[in-house]
């Protein structure tokens, strides 16, 4: 290289380097002078965000006890702050530990020879949910005042569930393993909001968390699908079979830890799939409009009798809940587009449209009672349809009162989460006392 090509290449640097501290100090002035103007502030930042980090260290240092210089301060290097601590050793020791144990629980069947159908519907819900709501309790530093009375419930109902008698022709003991799941998901609810049952922030959270926990799952399950495809390939490759083995401890062991490791990746990671729910909830709830337009439409045309087809009755129930759902996942994009009218709009349309065909499924309930008489099966239909469709009537009322202006979206969202103490309660009284009332019959 020539010494005049050596002179260019430095006199370029060093005009760059001129410049860069030209506009450094340009932007430094510019923050300064807007340190009370926030809409400026973001204004100079979405220009240039490089130079405007540049500048702000600087401005830090003479602005440090300034609330808007930490506001930024903790925008602009969050991420960088936190990051250590997402993957830290002591939670990733509490997840493996966590998810062998939950691994060895899913394996007791084979190893004391006890009829897996039993085993796990009983204890399905002690697998995983204990540790999840271990992994909340730790995490939130709830203290044991707190805690011990929620672990308390969940052992009281891990031993009753397996002393109720095993008999899948009773009504009563199918109910029961059917709603303990619900029972414990509430629990773990609650340890999720630090074990206070005022906090309804909290409970709304957790509810938004399911969804995420749900995705995460999801891709957990088909990126393990995608693995073990190519590890069973690949040892057929050598004509060695090893499907049994890995079917009955990789593969149950991982489908009992994939609901603590998804925990911990989405509480670890919040921005990774939080941005999600919202999205599929917003392409889904127009979809789900039509499709229930189209069901009452043609059960009329049809002349479809829904009142002796008692799955007609159980699909409706969890349909109100997926609607529940939908509501709370748009709600939490509407909040972030204050314009969002014509999505607004379908949701209202989706409730009321639920709202009618439950009703009709809820004269069904009461004609099938009505016809053959109270049973355990009935009257838990019954009951939960009738609360889950008060809940869903609430928040048909706080969204007319949105879109008339009276009400906020977060008011939609208190009705939902104000009655999980509700869910609570009725699943026990369902999982503890039917057994009991309906003579385990």
């Amino acid at each position: 290289m020539t010494l005049t090509a050596q002179v260019n290449i430095f006199s370029r640097l060093l005009f760059l380097t001129i410049f860069f501290i030209f506009i450094s100090m340009d932007m430094k002035s510019e923050i300064v002078k807007n340190l009370d103007q926030p809409k400026d502030l973001e204004k100079l930042y979405r220009e240039n965000k490089s130079a405007f980090e540049a500048a702000f260290a600087s401005v830090r240092s003479s602005y440090e006890s300034h609330p808007i210089i930490q506001a930024w301060h903790e925008r602009l290097y969050y991420d960088a702050i936190t990051e250590a601590s997402k993957f830290r050793s002591s939670d990733i020791a509490f997840v493996v530990v966590s998810s062998l144990i939950a691994g060895a629980l899913a394996k007791i069947p084979g190893w004391i020879g006890m009829i897996e159908e039993y085993y796990y519907a009983c204890n399905f819900s002690f697998i995983a949910f204990p540790f999840i709501a271990g992994y909340f309790i730790w995490k939130n530093r709830t203290p044991i005042q707190r805690w011990w009375p929620l672990a308390l419930l969940m052992l009281i109902a891990c031993i009753y569930i397996n002393l109720l008698p095993m008999d899948d022709e009773s009504d009563t003991y199918v109910l029961a393993c059917i709603h303990l799941p619900l029972f414990i998901w509430t629990l773990v609810g609650f340890a999720f909001g630090k074990c206070d049952l005022r906090n309804h922030d909290d409970r709304i959270a957790f509810l938004r968390f399911n969804g995420d926990l749900v995705i995460m799952n999801i891709l957990l399950l088909l990126s393990g699908g995608l693995f073990t495809g190519l590890t069973l390939a690949l040892f057929s490759l050598v004509n060695i079979n090893i499907t049994t083995f890995y079917v009955q401890y990789i593969v149950i062991c991982g489908l009992a830890a994939s609901p603590i490791i998804s925990t911990y990746l989405v509480r670890s990671n919040p921005s990774l799939v939080n941005k999600i729910s919202p999205v599929i909830a917003k392409i889904f709830s127009p979809l789900a409009l039509i499709a229930l337009l189209a069901y009452l439409t043609l059960m009329v045309a049809t002349g479809q009798d829904p009142y002796t087809d008692r799955d007609f009755l159980i699909v409706f129930n969890l349909l109100l809940i997926a609607v529940m759902a939908l509501v709370l996942f748009a709600s939490t994009d509407s909040n972030s587009r204050q314009n969002n009218l014509l999505g607004h709009w379908v949701l209202l349309l989706l409730v009321a449209t639920t709202i009618i065909i439950n009703s009709i499924a809820l004269t069904a309930i009461l004609f099938r009672i009505s016809e053959w008489g109270i049973t355990p099966n009935r009257l838990a239909v019954l009951i939960g349809n009738l609360l889950v469709l008060s809940n869903i009537v609430l928040i048909f009322i706080n969204m007319i009162g949105v879109s008339k202006g009276g009400r906020e979206v977060k008011d939609v969202e208190f009705c939902i989460s104000k009655f999980l103490p509700v869910y609570t309660f009725w699943t026990a009284v369902v999982v503890f006392l039917f057994p009991v009332i309906f003579g385990f019959k």
